[in-house]
């Protein structure tokens, strides 16, 4: 026995040694290969008769392995150039520089979301202080060459904290590529779902809402820039059926029906041009979410839609804006650091329409004006004795303080302005000349502060309020009756908000809050012969707390809310509970259930006689619970999300009831449009979404079917279908990258004609006294035409210098010319009034429009 252990210990003995040998030679062969780079450079100085000048700061602590096969010191130098951060420079065949000055390098790394490691496509990568940048393809890999080692790489993705790192760090080594782990911002529970969809800077959420980076916004058919609310059209069902930004439709909804928000200030206008280019800079926005259902119980008063628009809110150390132009206006934006804690954004536009009219501006003038005073004229006032004056600009400043990193300060402002100058000249009687001045303004101006402070890790608090003004004023002169007719619609909304979210831990989300608004609407109609003077004004204050409760574990989703409406006026009191529930069935199929209670006491009303010189027929009022009830919607849809290999496929059924609406807020063309009469409306049906993203390419297909039937009880017939009827929507769009600095997209859309009225077959008109009106036939049997337009644009990236990034876009709406009506309605014949006469608004033809912008 002892023998034996003797002989296992022997044994032992000399696997130890011999393991501990294999580690020593091992140790040293390692040794041999990794040499300090000093040492190297002394035995090339030996070896080739060279002399390398350096720091020894420089070359201190770089170890290098030179490949046997490298013979020649030409081939090691260009060796070393690859694999440190040196710069090796041949002075002549004897002296060799080593120095970082000047020392470009490749970096690369792989973008992954922290919460499920997946790769994050359409990230921007900039390196600061220079032109350089590119975008994530759908691995989330990025490659920047010719980057200087000490220059800094700064990485942004909408709904992540920025990251920074110098290029040195992320050098590219053996083809060989580090990985980036980026953070969720933790404000929120809502990730993003979708990284890119439609196009870059598109992304879906997952409690169903999308949201517009415009920072990273790809390129849209017809567009020369991010345009807003022509952006979110591109979203199935949503669109325009008069192609008006001042008329979106959600699922059946009309525009005032919108909930539009732009930085928690409430605005109540949206289109520059009387409705045809967003009235919002984009250019400081810094994310747009549209939410179509599900909201979250923070909001209320828009029974369609909620459109909330952010500008940028973090402090950048250094100076950065652009500017640009198209053939309509021009812009300019900054970002002005003052502190480190203090900077101030600021950014302005304006049209130069008053000073040049391009073939845009024709276009765009002649769609607006149709069928107004501007362009239907008199016997007695020709072409050349009228003229007509248009602008429009609007700014906005932000001012941000952070006190320290828990306590941020936010003060912002924003102007929105058209105005519109009509003037004639008039030959009475006795050929005297008489001359008019006409003048229709639109205003929005608004201000709001919030303060955000983080008490603990768990409890954070936002106070904010806002101020916002709306009016419009119109000053009509008409020379051949002496008359003058000024009118003015007015709007003051004051509201004060507390929120506090709690975290509970990293699943789990507690939202409270409390909401105060006092909303004051006058409107008013002066008429000098003969006299006629009438002021209504109305003010309503409501109060309302709202709970929520968020949940996210990755696979399941759900946010349960309810808010509390209260209505001092009326002694009213609403409740309206709130669901969002997504639920992932397999890795990449989910289920989705969303319901939502809202409500809306402003809404507005299209006056055909006091019209606005023809141009503006919408006017805001308030309820009064009487003749005008509070809006109140109910809405319920659900359906499917199946999401890999970049394709996308969405499927949602939906089923929306809006109750409290008046005839005299739909613009009806029809026998009902001068009777008073209380209803609702009923939208339900489909929308399918076919999306497929890769890195130089994106495509998609969208159709929505729906069917939109007005209820007015006390009206014959009670039930027929909704102005904005649209039965089927089919939007088709193409984005290549042609090129690494060229896009180009080309999208059409199709739809079926939206409903309108005819007279009454052989008995067109009818008299009432004096007057003499259209006989109309059953509201809204008739269908238009089908809507058909194509788009198209070329997007150029190019740097003008070193640090000034620029592109040129060009757009052309409606390429084939295609002219669609989109409203049709009728009017008594002047010269025979037994009979009607046809009117037609139709929509753009082609419109072509270039920009040029900068940036640094």
């Amino acid at each position: 026995m002892v023998k034996m252990l003797s002989c296992i210990i022997m044994k032992l003995n000399k696997a130890l040694i011999f393991s501990v040998v294999f580690v020593f030679f091992t140790v040293q062969l390692q040794a041999q290969e990794q040499l300090a780079l000093k040492t190297v450079i002394s035995n090339l100085e030996s070896t080739f008769n060279v002399k390398f000048s350096y720091s020894v700061n420089d070359v201190e602590h770089v170890q290098v392995h030179i490949p046997k096969q490298l013979k020649t010191l030409k081939n090691i130098v260009n060796y070393l150039n690859e694999v440190t951060l040196l710069n090796f420079q041949f002075l002549n065949e004897r002296y060799i520089t080593v120095s970082t000055l000047n020392k470009t390098i490749t970096v690369c790394a792989v973008l992954v979301a922290n919460n499920d490691e997946q790769p994050l496509f359409g990230a921007s990568v900039v390196v600061k202080k220079t032109s350089k940048g590119v975008i994530t393809n759908e691995k989330g890999l990025f490659t920047l060459t010719n980057v200087a080692v000490n220059d800094v790489v700064e990485i942004s993705y909408l709904g992540f904290e920025t990251a920074r790192f110098l290029a040195k760090d992320l050098l590219k080594t053996d083809n060989t590529c580090k990985t980036i782990i980026l953070n969720e911002q933790q404000e929120t529970l809502n990730k993003v779902l979708v990284y890119k969809f439609l196009t870059t800077g598109l992304q879906k959420q997952t409690d169903g809402s999308t949201v517009l980076n415009t920072k990273a916004f790809g390129i849209l058919p017809g567009l020369t820039e991010p345009d807003i609310l022509q952006s979110i059209q591109a979203l199935p069902g949503v669109e325009s059926v008069n192609e008006s930004v001042a008329n979106i439709n959600v699922r059946g909804g009309t525009n005032d029906q919108n909930l539009i928000l732009w930085d928690g200030i409430k605005m109540y206008h949206s289109g520059h041009f009387f409705g045809l280019i967003s009235a919002y800079n984009p250019y400081l926005t810094n994310k747009v979410v549209v939410t179509k259902n599900g909201t979250s119980s923070e909001f209320s008063n828009g029974v369609s839609s909620t459109i909330n628009m952010q500008t940028k809110n973090t402090i950048n150390n250094e100076f950065s804006g652009g500017f640009g132009a198209n053939l309509m206006h021009a812009d300019a934006f900054f970002e002005i650091p003052i502190t480190k804690k203090l900077a101030f954004h600021v950014s302005g536009r304006r049209s130069f329409t008053d000073y040049l009219n391009s073939p845009t501006y024709d276009k765009y003038f002649n769609r607006s004006f149709q069928d107004s005073e501007l362009t239907t004229n008199v016997d007695n006032i020709s072409e050349s004795n009228r003229s007509s004056n248009f602008f429009f600009y609007d700014y906005t400043a932000k001012l941000l303080f952070n006190l320290n990193k828990n306590q941020i300060f936010r003060a912002h402002v924003i102007g929105i302005n058209n105005n519109l100058d009509y003037n004639e000249a008039f030959t009475d009687a006795n050929n005297q000349t008489q001359s008019k001045t006409s003048n229709l303004k639109q205003e929005n101006l608004g201000f709001g502060a919030s303060w955000n402070a983080v008490w603990s890790t768990k409890l954070t608090t936002n106070f904010s309020g806002f101020y916002s003004k709306y009016n419009v004023f119109s000053n009509d002169y008409r020379v051949e009756t002496d008359q003058e007719l000024r009118q003015t619609n007015e709007v003051l909304e004051t509201g004060l908000k507390l929120k506090v979210n709690y975290k509970l831990n990293n699943y789990i989300n507690l939202l409270n809050g409390y909401e105060f608004s006092e909303i004051g609407i006058l409107n008013a109609t002066n008429v000098s012969a003969p006299a006629y003077d009438k002021t209504k004004k109305d003010v309503l204050l409501n109060h309302a707390a709202f709970n929520e409760l968020e949940f996210n574990n990755n696979k399941t989703y759900v946010r349960l809310g309810v808010r509390f409406n209260y209505f001092q006026k009326f002694s009213k009191f609403l409740i309206e509970p709130r669901l969002n529930f997504r639920q992932k069935l397999i890795p990449n199929l989910a289920f989705k259930l969303l319901g939502e209670f809202k409500n809306q006491s402003a809404t507005q009303i299209i006056d055909f006689q006091d019209d606005f010189l023809g141009v503006e027929k919408r006017r805001w009022i308030l309820a009064n619970e009487q003749s005008i009830p509070i809006s109140e919607s109910k809405q319920i849809s659900s359906g499917f999300q199946f999401n890999k290999n970049n394709w996308l496929f969405d499927v949602e059924g939906f089923y929306k009831h809006v109750n409290g609406i008046t005839t005299s807020n739909q613009g009806f063309y029809n026998n009902f449009q001068s009777i008073n009469a209380i209803g609702n409306y009923t939208a339900k049906g489909a929308e399918v979404l076919i999306n497929k993203t890769a890195a130089n390419y994106s495509a998609w297909v969208s159709y929505t079917y729906s069917l939109n039937d007005y209820e007015f009880k006390t009206l014959t017939p009670p039930v027929f279908p909704n102005n904005v009827d649209i039965r089927h929507s089919v939007s088709v769009a193409f984005n290549y990258n042609v090129l690494k600095n060229l896009n180009i997209a080309i999208g059409g859309v199709w739809r079926t004609g939206q409903p309108f009225t005819k007279p009454v077959e052989g008995n067109e008109t009818v008299q009432s006294g004096n007057n003499v009106f259209v006989n109309y036939d059953t509201p809204n049997s008739e269908n238009l035409e089908d809507f058909m337009r194509v788009d198209a644009s070329l997007n150029y990236n190019f740097n003008l210098t070193k640090s000034l990034k620029s592109s040129i876009k060009i757009g052309v709406i409606n390429v084939l010319d295609k002219q669609n009506i989109v409203n049709t309605y009728y009017e008594v014949n002047p010269n025979d009034t037994n009979t009607t006469i046809k009117i037609e608004n139709t929509s753009l033809g082609l419109t072509p429009n270039v920009s040029f912008r900068c940036q640094f």
